[in-house]
């Protein structure tokens, strides 16, 4: 009788061994140290002037019961770009063994934190400014690799949990004036107002992570004050909530997407707390169990260009139009014509990524660029309504329209994807 409550109390024991994540945590600071040229609005001409919260990479791995390993970051960055994106990614295949499909590198695209890439400034900066992106460049790489690298090193027992919320700020600026924002009644155009959160809980009970997302653009704040904007409130209202934990913020399908009214950092503080307020009411209610199988699947595709690449007439053209033309534009006609100077061929084409994972039962989609909200909105009608789409992820080339957005026009569907 002994042996046999014996052999069933073992049983017991590595039943719940096996159906438990390893999960790692790290987390660095990204905090410029010097004023910089900003990201997100070409309208700015300077670089910053002052802090208002600090800019964070943080990193989560998961690892399920059969040892499959995947690593999803977070940064308070405008974005990933290909060639950061890419080099981060390689480095982590070096030293780690981790393939593409296993990462998952989000910005939030906060429009109040450095730019990252010299080209997008190329034309519109100093040559000092310039020096100081450049440096900034190596500090997300680098900084990336060791919040990673920090949530490798040390796993711990925990489950994992879905489920989601709402908040109600976000609005469709292609449908919606912000001037007339105040006095509209009723909203128009497509939104996703879902909060999907994905809670981790120790041995203890004690919640350890929270990873969440919203389909918004962080544009609360348009000054030349860094700032995380709403998500960073977000992430520091969470993280008073749940003392000892990592909350995670990442951007869902926000290309059209803003919030109104905005404007003011009482609002960026608003936001960020009724985000939260949504996060705490998802992890307050119930939440599905998410057995400890993950699998990853990526794929890059090859995406043709809806018209062939400009000629040196076409981009001289337009460098040239500087009345015509706003600076961002002619900054990027003339980054073109730099690299016809050098020989180079300009391509007909993109490698497009797209993601897929699965954590027990959720699903989670990321892809590349500025989607507009019909993405998220059409990948929920194929795979499920509790499907996590998380846009901006792995690279930023440019927005991505709907077909609908594409036909109509305008910034998000043929302005600013131009080059």
């Amino acid at each position: 009788m002994r042996a046999t409550l014996l052999y069933f109390l073992i049983f017991l024991t590595l039943g719940a061994e096996a159906g438990t994540w390893k999960v790692g945590l790290g987390k660095s600071k990204l905090t410029p140290t010097e004023p910089i040229r900003m990201g997100g609005y070409a309208a700015r001409n300077r670089p910053s002037e002052g802090i208002l919260t600090d800019l964070w990479v943080k990193a989560i791995s998961l690892t399920d019961e059969k040892g499959n390993r995947g690593v999803i970051v977070t940064a308070d960055i405008i974005r990933y770009p290909k060639f950061i994106s890419d080099s981060i990614r390689n480095e982590l295949f070096r030293r780690f063994g981790l393939r593409k499909e296993q990462i998952v590198l989000n910005g939030s695209h906060t429009h109040s934190g450095p730019e990252v890439n010299v080209n997008s400034l190329k034309y519109m900066a100093t040559p000092a400014e310039l020096s100081v992106v450049a440096a900034y460049s190596g500090v997300l790489y680098r900084e990336t690799l060791r919040a990673v690298e920090a949530a490798l090193k040390n796993p711990f027992e925990a489950q994992l949990f879905s489920g989601s919320s709402v908040a109600r700020f976000a609005v469709n600026r292609r449908n919606n004036k912000e001037a007339e924002i105040l006095n509209l009644t009723e909203l128009k155009g497509p939104i996703d107002h879902s909060v999907p959160v994905i809670k981790v809980v120790d041995k203890k009970n004690q919640v350890k992570a929270i990873l969440f997302g919203y389909a918004c653009h962080p544009t609360v704040l348009s000054d030349y004050v860094i700032s995380g904007d709403y998500p960073a409130h977000a992430q520091m209202s969470l993280e008073k909530k749940y003392p000892g934990a990592q909350a995670m913020f990442f951007i869902g399908a926000a290309g059209d997407q803003n919030p109104l009214p905005r404007r003011s950092v009482p609002l960026a503080i608003k936001y960020g707390e009724e985000l939260a307020a949504a996060v705490e009411a998802a992890c307050s209610g119930t939440m599905e169990k998410l057995e400890p199988t993950l699998k990853c699947l990526y794929n890059e595709i090859d995406l043709k260009y809806q018209h062939n690449p400009p000629t040196r007439p076409e981009l001289e053209a337009i460098a040239r139009d500087t009345v015509g033309n706003p600076n961002w534009i002619v900054n990027q006609a003339k980054v073109l014509l730099d690299r016809l100077a050098a020989g180079e061929t300009l391509e007909s084409n993109y490698p497009y990524p797209v993601q897929l994972w699965t954590l027990g039962n959720q699903t989670i989609v990321t892809l590349g660029g500025e989607i507009t909200v019909e993405y998220a909105i059409k990948t929920k009608e194929l795979l499920g309504s509790r499907t996590i789409v998380m846009g901006y992820s792995n690279d930023l080339m440019s927005y991505i329209p709907s077909k609908i957005v594409l036909g109509e026009g305008g910034y998000e569907g043929t302005r600013s994807p131009i080059f």
